[in-house]
């Protein structure tokens, strides 16, 4: 039988690959952009399968309208995939408070306003399963993009909260954690801040030329991220996180060292903050 998707962020990177990949094996997609003459060649290409829809996370009326117009063409909605969002370099004293709350906005609160739009038809349907785009820098932080750390390590707490909340209602959750891919996030996608702090020259503003450097000419290939969300989206028995990317598993290895690290060194300290049983 085939799936409904409803993707947002079609435009560029993940979503318009992930979008074509799905319409080309046969399911149906809702192909969300916030200009929808980004999505045009794709709705060509596929008129009785491809729905295009205008939509920017932020407007919470464009969210609304979406998912009845996704409905109302195909009367379900199988799979929810949370790609829209946005980069942005800088140290975190350097960084500016509206580049920081836009940011947030579009991968965080426009992702949740996105899953509890879907999820009273999920609900209902008593199936269902959100993909939420994460990254490895919601696992494991790096100099220069300190806050777009701190946007996808809330989409990760969130999805492991909602994965626990809704699993006895038939939805599934995945966070997808991708480490350097050739999208578009380190290019138009990414603002820099116009604050420079020269003591930061070494560590957030190498990190942040070595990405802006590396953009285009990273080991992630797309299609095959889109090829990978395909078949968790079809696994029985999918899991709460997929890392994408050698990258990704690397830094998450370290990460868990480095945790086992603090944790194991300063045990005493931390069962002695527990007070003694009267």
């Amino acid at each position: 039988m085939k799936k409904v998707w409803l993707i947002t962020g079609c435009s560029t990177g993940f979503g318009r690959s992930l979008a074509l990949a799905v319409l080309t094996k046969g399911d149906c997609v809702a192909v969300g952009s916030r200009n929808t003459n980004d999505i045009q060649d794709i709705i060509q290409q596929f008129p009785e399968s491809a729905l295009p829809i205008q939509l920017d996370v932020t407007n919470l009326n464009e969210i609304n309208v979406a998912v009845e117009q996704t409905i109302q063409r195909f009367q379900k909605i199988d799979v929810l995939v949370n790609n829209a969002g946005i980069g942005y370099f800088g140290a975190v004293e350097e960084s500016e408070d509206v580049e920081i709350r836009r940011m947030f906005d579009i991968n965080v609160f426009g992702l949740g306003d996105m899953i509890k739009a879907v999820l009273p038809q999920m609900r209902k349907q008593r199936s269902g399963h959100i993909l939420n785009i994460a990254s490895i820098g919601g696992l494991r932080s790096f100099p220069g993009v300190g806050y777009y750390n701190a946007t996808k390590y809330a989409v990760d707490g969130l999805s492991e909260a909602l994965y626990k909340e809704v699993a006895p209602l038939g939805i599934k959750v995945t966070i997808i954690a991708p480490s350097g891919f050739r999208t578009d996030w380190a290019g138009r996608s990414a603002n820099n801040t116009k604050v420079h702090i020269e003591d930061y020259d070494i560590t957030a503003r190498k990190n942040m030329g070595d990405i802006r450097t590396s953009s285009g000419n990273q080991p992630g290939d797309p299609n095959r991220a889109a090829a990978a969300m395909i078949q968790v989206v079809e696994s029985e028995n999918p899991p709460l996180r997929l890392l994408l990317g050698a990258g990704a598993l690397r830094g998450a290895r370290l990460k868990l060292d480095e945790l086992k690290n603090d944790f194991e060194n300063w045990a005493e300290l931390t069962e002695w903050a527990d007070a003694p049983k009267a």
